[in-house]
């Protein structure tokens, strides 16, 4: 909410299809915003898209099918959303000279053993959710390169913060702990991932929607290189709970152990940086959830159907 305040002279329409892991209660204080509209629709629906880009002034594409898990089990509604959605987003864009924002992941790049990917590096994806993300930028990069697209592209680290869908690492755990209930962990636990605060995601966009260059792509991560075991340790020991509630599961299929981005490119270029330390961030999050009951157990009996988390 803080960073909506500061770009509160913006006109915003939200675009969402309502599938799996959409909560509209998440927009109840954003509603409250001047100049804000909710539109229930699919980014595949060529004239509904075509009717409200026409509107704007910009396009920030943050719609997808994102669960890995679910990607493995099924992997035609990614290429629908994932391609077929971008592609039709593109297409308007070429035809209404708009600014396009794509956003995207780190996953793109695959496992990495000891390096860090910057904007050059090579993609190497491996979950059809994935493959998709990659699939999604080399036609953004194209419509620049071919027809000359106002597009940017960006890669983000693992988000966390407030209102996260449970079926994701740190709210899952937060809310199976709550509940004194066994915390599945895939594999051994050390798989690494980069903890971004959603709050300095959100900063790093708008930077990139205001002064990125067009053709360009940014990475955005925080330094925040942690292992699965080691963020529910965090999360157990702050709600004071025991660490028996972890209970080892088998390793999902393709599990990247790490992840990682150099960032330096978006830090010098756009004078973005993180302002949350995952100490203090972890801490908030943790406590957002445990204040906010009703909102956590809603998700309970769905959680405790599906398979761990990304």
């Amino acid at each position: 909410m803080k960073i909506l305040n500061e770009y509160k002279d913006f006109s915003i329409i939200n675009v969402d299809a309502e599938f799996f892991g959409s909560n509209k209660k998440n927009l109840e204080h954003v509603e409250l915003l001047p100049n804000y509209q909710y539109v229930k629709g699919n980014i595949t629906n060529r004239n509904l898209m075509l009717d409200l880009i026409s509107q704007c002034d910009a396009v920030v594409n943050f719609a997808a099918e994102s669960f890995v898990d679910r990607s493995i089990l099924d992997p035609n509604p990614f290429l629908v959303s994932n391609i077929r959605g971008t592609f039709t987003l593109l297409e308007i864009i070429k035809a209404t000279k708009k600014q396009f924002i794509q956003i995207s992941t780190d996953e793109v790049y695959g496992s990495l053993k000891d390096q860090s990917a910057d904007e050059y590096f090579r993609f190497n994806p491996s979950s059809p959710y994935a493959a998709t993300k990659a699939a999604a930028e080399h036609l953004v990069n194209s419509y620049v390169l071919t027809y000359g697209c106002d597009c940017i592209i960006t890669r983000c680290t693992n988000n966390y913060g407030f209102r996260q869908f449970p079926e994701k690492l740190i709210p899952k755990t937060i809310l199976l702990a709550k509940q004194n209930k066994k915390i599945p962990v895939y594999g051994d636990g050390k798989n690494i991932r980069d903890w971004l605060f959603v709050d300095d995601h959100c900063d790093a966009i708008i930077q990139v929607l205001l002064n990125g260059k067009t053709g360009e792509s940014y990475n955005i991560s925080a330094g925040n290189e942690l292992d699965n075991l080691t963020i529910i340790n965090k999360i157990l020991s702050i709600m004071d709970k025991p660490s028996d509630l972890i209970e080892f599961v088998e390793d999902r299929p393709g599990h990247d152990l790490r992840y990682s981005l150099d960032s330096s490119k978006i830090r010098k270029e756009l004078g973005w940086s993180p302002k949350t330390n995952f100490e203090d961030g972890i801490a908030k999050t943790t406590a957002w959830y445990l204040s906010n009951d009703l909102w956590l157990d809603s998700f309970l009996e769905s959680i405790m159907k599906s398979t761990p988390w990304k």
